[in-house]
């Protein structure tokens, strides 16, 4: 089976990777296919930072508004989307760049094991615990049978530490860890990844990111966001997490000044910030392009194009 290339841009959000994207897209005859857990939502605009009219005309995007904000959209059903979109774009003979901040979404389209490396989401491990406490470990155990009766089967109900592990493998991903291993072994790397990520040091990324929620709000953001909380955006099961509008419900609701609704959202962008970062650093195979420093953009595109000039040499 041939092995076919594919260019992964990541870095932590108001990095500049949807601006390198573009125009390495435009010089090897590529498309993005948006690794973002929220551009996959309609109306979802400013808030998710998604490209422009200008942009998206430019260069063809992918997953990019493909589901109503109150739908759901796991890490599963990113794979199974951005698979469909590889297939497209090589089958065109044309150059795929996934492009985004949710980590997890890149590493798993490469590496379908990455499912089960993750690390812990303590929140979901602290809720299944003391669901255990309060209800039993039989009553927990339980639900791991109705979501994945091979996997139940294989552990005792007061191995409490597995079964809190099995079950946060689907809560987090959306897959059972029966569908996990089956998508492990099976798996062939049809494609060989690039990865680019590109940094900043951290007193210009917080700059950039206050920068950036400020021509948010200047854009309409606070507009935006009244719009879909009066729509349902709260009760949205996947979409309501979104950094960029639950921050400025104070406002709306009439109960906080705008500016430190505005302070909130640019703090809690700048901690999404850091947690991009760590998660970045696991990856070995990441060609890391220093972005600060005094450099200017075509500096930056230069580098990249002489990477990838120089990986695809080497494969010749």
């Amino acid at each position: 089976m041939e092995v076919k290339k594919a260019i992964v841009i990541i870095g932590a959000t108001a990095s500049g990777k949807s601006a390198l994207a573009a125009e390495l897209c435009k010089r090897f005859d590529g498309e993005v296919i948006s690794a973002d857990s929220m551009q996959v939502y309609r109306r979802m605009d400013i808030g998710t930072a998604k490209p422009t009219a200008d942009e998206l005309a430019a260069v063809r995007h992918h997953l990019i508004d493909i589901r109503d904000f109150n739908e759901k959209f796991s890490a599963a059903d990113f794979i199974t989307e951005a698979k469909t979109a590889l297939a497209d774009i090589s089958a065109r003979g044309r150059l795929p760049f996934v492009v985004g901040g949710t980590g997890m979404y890149s590493e798993m389209l490469f590496d379908s094991s990455a499912f089960s490396e993750t690390g812990p989401d303590e929140g979901i491990r602290e809720s299944l615990r003391m669901k255990a406490e309060s209800e039993g470990n039989a009553s927990l155990w339980e639900y791991l049978r109705t979501v994945d009766p091979e996997a139940a089967e294989k552990v005792h109900p007061n191995n409490v530490k597995r079964v809190v592990r099995y079950l946060e493998i689907f809560l987090t991903t959306g897959l059972t860890p029966t569908e996990m291993n089956v998508k492990n072994n099976s798996f062939e790397r049809e494609y060989e990844p690039l990865i680019f990520r590109i940094g900043r040091d951290v007193a210009e990324t917080y700059e950039r990111i206050d920068r950036r929620v400020d021509i948010m709000m200047e854009a309409g953001l606070a507009a935006e966001a009244e719009e879909l909380w009066r729509d349902g955006l709260a009760s949205a099961p996947t979409a309501s997490q979104a950094i960029g509008y639950k921050e400025l419900m104070p406002y709306l609701k009439g109960e906080s000044p705008l500016t430190p609704c505005v302070e909130r959202l640019k703090q809690e962008t700048r901690k999404y910030a850091k947690r991009q970062l760590t998660w970045f650093r696991r990856d070995e195979r990441i060609h890391y392009i220093k972005a600060d420093g005094g450099k200017n953009f075509s500096q930056i595109v230069d580098e990249a194009i002489d990477y990838i000039g120089s990986v695809r040499n080497k494969s010749k």
